[in-house]
C-alpha cells in the first residue's frame, strides 16, 4: 500500500505559500504489535496549524521540516494488532495531512459517528467545539443576561460559542467579514446581533447593541478588534484571548493592545485558553454538545474542500476569511 501525505518543505515567511508544502508518496510498512493502521477520511484544517509550522516550542513543539504536516484527523482502523482498537473503528487524533496513518493508540479517541458524521469530531464535536465550550463556561464564566461578543462569530469556534451563550440566557453578539455570514449567525444560529466590520463601524455598532458594556469578549482575530472590544467592556468583564487569526501571518510584528488599561477601569480580567488543558473533561463535553446537536439548539455549518493536493491553498482560505464554516479537507468518503 502506498501512502500520500503533505510534508513541510520549509517555513513560511509571513503568509503560508504553495511552496511551504512538498507531497511524498511512499510504502507503507507493516504495523507491529500494538499498532493500528488508520486509513483517514476527513483533515481538520485549523488556524492554529500555522503557529505549528512556526520553529520553536510553545504549547506544542513545532513541526520538523521534512515531517507530515500536524493536523487533527478522523479516519477509520483497517488494520489492527492492538487489542484496545478493533478494525472498522472510527478514530480521531493529531494524525497529520496524509491519506494513511500508523499509530500505537496512545493519542486516539474513539469515536460514536452512530448519530453524527465523522467530520462533526473534527470541528463542533472535536478540537474546536471543545476550544468553544470551555474557553466560554470556563474562562468567560457565563451568567444569565450577560452580554457576549465574539470575533470571527462565523467560524466553528466562534458560532459554537454564540450558540453555547444563547442556551446559557446571554444576549449575543457576533461580528464577521460578510453579510452571508452575518445573516447566518442570526438567522441560524440564533445571535442577537451580527456586525459585517468590513462595512459597518465595529465600535459604533457594539455601543448601539450593549449600551451597558460586554461583559465577555470572546476574541478570535486580536489587532485593532481586541482594542475596540476593550473600550466598550462592562464592569467585570472577562475577556477571552483565544486566538488572534489577523497577526498569524507576522507575529515577529504583532499588533499589541493599545487599549489594556480598559481592563482596570472595567475591574476586569483577560486570560487565555489552551484547548488541551481540559482534555480529560473532553468525552463529556462531547456528549453536552452532540445532545444540543440532536435537541436542535445548535447548528453545524462545513465548508468542505476535496484531496491532499488542495491542502496549501484549503489551508489559506483560513487567513483570508473565504472559507464559510468548519473547513474540512475530504481525503477519502
Amino acid at each position: 500500500m502506498k501512502n500520500t501525505k503533505v510534508i513541510l518543505a520549509n517555513r513560511p515567511k509571513g503568509e503560508i505559500e504553495d511552496t511551504n508544502f512538498d507531497i511524498k508518496i511512499e510504502e507503507l510498512r507493516e504495523i507491529k504489535d500494538g499498532e493500528v493502521l488508520i486509513q483517514i477520511y476527513d483533515i481538520s484544517l485549523d488556524p492554529a496549524i500555522r503557529g505549528w509550522m512556526n520553529e520553536g516550542t510553545t504549547y506544542i513543539k513545532g513541526i520538523e521540516i521534512g515531517a507530515v504536516v500536524r493536523t487533527f484527523s478522523a479516519g477509520k482502523i483497517i488494520q489492527s494488532k492492538n487489542e484496545n482498537f478493533k478494525e472498522g473503528n472510527c478514530v480521531s487524533g493529531l494524525l497529520g495531512a496524509q491519506n494513511y496513518c500508523i499509530s500505537n493508540g496512545e493519542e486516539l479517541t474513539l469515536l460514536d459517528i452512530s448519530s453524527s458524521k465523522i467530520s462533526h469530531h473534527l470541528g463542533v464535536l472535536g478540537m474546536p467545539g471543545m476550544t468553544a465550550y470551555f474557553g466560554l463556561l470556563k474562562s468567560g464564566e457565563p451568567v444569565s443576561g450577560d452580554v457576549v461578543y465574539i470575533s470571527g462569530a462565523a467560524g466553528i469556534v466562534g458560532s459554537t460559542v454564540g450558540q453555547i451563550a444563547k442556551i446559557k440566557g446571554c444576549t449575543v453578539i457576533g461580528s464577521a467579514g460578510s453579510d452571508s455570514k452575518c445573516k447566518f449567525l442570526v438567522e441560524e444560529c440564533g445571535f442577537d446581533y451580527a456586525i459585517n466590520y468590513k462595512t459597518e463601524d465595529l465600535n459604533q455598532k457594539l455601543k448601539e447593541y450593549a449600551p451597558n458594556g460586554v461583559h465577555i469578549y470572546y476574541d478570535n482575530v486580536g489587532g485593532p478588534t481586541l482594542d475596540i472590544a476593550l473600550l466598550n467592556l462592562a464592569r467585570g468583564a472577562r475577556v477571552v484571548i483565544c486566538g488572534a487569526i489577523s497577526q498569524y501571518n507576522d507575529m515577529a510584528n504583532i499588533y499589541g493592545p493599545k487599549n489594556y488599561m480598559k481592563i482596570v477601569t472595567a475591574r476586569g480580567k483577560m486570560n487565555g485558553i489552551i484547548v488541551f488543558d481540559y482534555i480529560e473533561q473532553w468525552p463529556a463535553a462531547v456528549k453536552e454538545i452532540a445532545n444540543w446537536i440532536n435537541e436542535g439548539k445548535i447548528k453545524v455549518k462545513e465548508h468542505s474542500i476535496t484531496g491532499l493536493d488542495n491542502f496549501p491553498s484549503a489551508l489559506k482560505m483560513l487567513y483570508t476569511g473565504e472559507n464559510f464554516g468548519k473547513l474540512i479537507l475530504n481525503v477519502h468518503s
